[in-house]
């Protein structure tokens, strides 16, 4: 399935998949059941009383050690990057896995289980477009410690490339790339996790892999161990001993390809990235990728995901079309006036959002000392701004708007992002987070400048009728 469809998709039946957590070592069960447009990548644990819900989403991310894990209150599940490869491979986007653990089953430590699963299960398309995060330029992470680095680079669809490099006689440099999302199931889903053998007893000690087995991992041997080592390893495992005599791959199976750990490496990275929350039109390109990595890349991404999507709702300001308001009917609503009143006009006005403008001018009287030869148009002033504008909105739905007055309660995520300078015309929208109930606003408040977010933050205040003391 290509990502160049256009609709959201979710899976057509429920279906359920058994197994052994990698780390854990409890059988689980996962049950995959369709979901409504918008619903994304979530994740039940049926098993805890209150089957608390967790968000696929990079905020959730508590650990990536060996594997990535999200947790929201006290509801955690492991493991969870295969399942979000095969579901981003096979074109789903809106899917709840109901799981009665707290780690997702390792299977043969690939992704193909899930994604024979989802096939079989069948896309069913939604009325819903799909809403991409498109990458319109190069965006790029590097852990200098680490050495990973990855890149995301502009493109008309979704690829990624990997390059490993362990520092291994027996892996040597790796190559792996995915040119187009349609031969995700044949190219990268049955390749399968990797560990070096000399690390097996370190990840026990860590209490790890205890459903770890050779038929759900590639293990390496890039050193010889000593018999004696080989059995004290095995019987911490539960396993039967085995014979090491040369480097190589232990594994009595054979690769499924040449390059798998790197194609498995990708699978991970399609699978972190997931947690983005959108899909993705754009080129990864990983070198010495890792989960902690890819989460932090994911995080990157999904800031500048967010501030793209603010920047699709910008208003459209044309002074040529006549205001809403304008100044005259703005002081007929609002109690503020010269030096504080900081709308010149409202351009939009809807049930749930409003749109106000201000000309910054150097006439302003804050401008004589914020701040001489550098005149700066104050952060707090872009709030008072913001306010005022929202007021508008809250006071438009009451019959005698003059007899009222708005009052700021609180300021939640408040940011300023660039400078706002005389000769500037700020766009002021609020938009409605939750209904108007006993006075109570609450809104998402950002301003513009041209096509740059100066500010925004979450403000909440309260419309209160004026009392006559006269």
């Amino acid at each position: 399935m290509s990502l160049t469809i256009m609709k959201q998709h979710t899976i057509k039946k429920t279906f359920s998949i058994k197994g052994v957590g990698l780390h854990t070592g409890k059988e689980v069960t996962m049950t995959f059941n369709p979901a409504p447009v918008n619903h994304g990548y979530k994740f039940q644990r049926i098993d805890l009383e209150t089957k608390p819900v967790v968000v696929a989403d990079v905020s959730k991310v508590v650990s990536t050690n060996r594997g990535t894990t999200i947790k929201s209150g006290e509801a955690q599940i492991s493991t969870v990057e295969h399942t979000l490869s095969a579901l981003v491979g096979m074109g789903i986007d809106n899917v709840l896995i109901e799981i009665d653990g707290p780690e997702v089953p390792i299977l043969d430590g690939s992704a193909i289980d899930f994604a024979k699963a989802l096939k079989k299960a069948g896309a069913d398309e939604q009325e819903a477009d799909r809403e991409y995060f498109e990458i319109l330029e190069p965006i790029s992470y590097v852990d200098e410690e680490s050495g990973s680095e990855l890149i995301a680079l502009p493109s008309e669809d979704f690829q990624v490339t990997a390059l490993i490099d362990f520092n291994s006689a027996v892996l040597g440099h790796q190559y792996a790339s995915l040119a187009q999302i349609s031969d995700y199931v044949n190219e990268i889903a049955p390749s399968r996790t990797f560990v070096f053998l000399h690390e097996l007893e370190q990840l026990l000690s860590q209490n790890l892999i205890k459903g770890g087995d050779f038929d759900n991992a590639i293990v390496i041997v890039d050193r010889v161990m000593s018999q004696k080592d080989l059995d004290k390893l095995a019987k911490k495992l539960g396993k039967p001993s085995v014979k090491v005599d040369k480097e190589g791959i232990l594994n009595t199976n054979s690769l499924h390809f040449e390059n798998e750990p790197a194609r498995h490496k990708l699978l991970d990275i399609i699978g972190d990235i997931a947690l983005v929350g959108k899909p993705i039109k754009g080129k990864i390109v990983a070198t010495k990728p890792g989960h902690t990595a890819n989460v932090a890349f994911a995080k990157i991404l999904k800031e500048l995901y967010k501030e793209q999507r603010k920047l699709k709702g910008r208003p459209i300001y044309d002074p040529d079309k006549p205001p809403v308001f304008d100044v005259v009917d703005i002081q007929k609503m609002l109690p503020h006036r010269y030096p504080f009143l900081l709308v010149d006009k409202i351009i939009e006005l809807s049930e749930n959002e409003v749109v106000g403008v201000k000309s910054i001018t150097v006439n302003e009287s804050f401008f004589q000392g914020h701040f001489p030869g550098n005149p700066l148009f104050p952060g707090v002033l872009q709030m008072e701004a913001l306010a005022q504008t929202g007021g508008l909105l809250a006071l438009s739905r009451v019959e005698d708007p003059e007899n009222w007055d708005t009052y700021f309660i609180k300021i939640d995520n408040c940011k300023f992002k660039s400078k706002v300078v005389p000769g500037d015309t700020l766009i002021l929208k609020m938009e409605l987070l939750s209904p108007i109930r006993r006075g109570i606003v609450q809104m998402q408040g950002t301003a513009y400048v041209g096509k740059k977010i100066v500010s925004e933050g979450e403000l909440t205040a309260q419309i209160i009728r004026r009392t006559n003391n006269e």
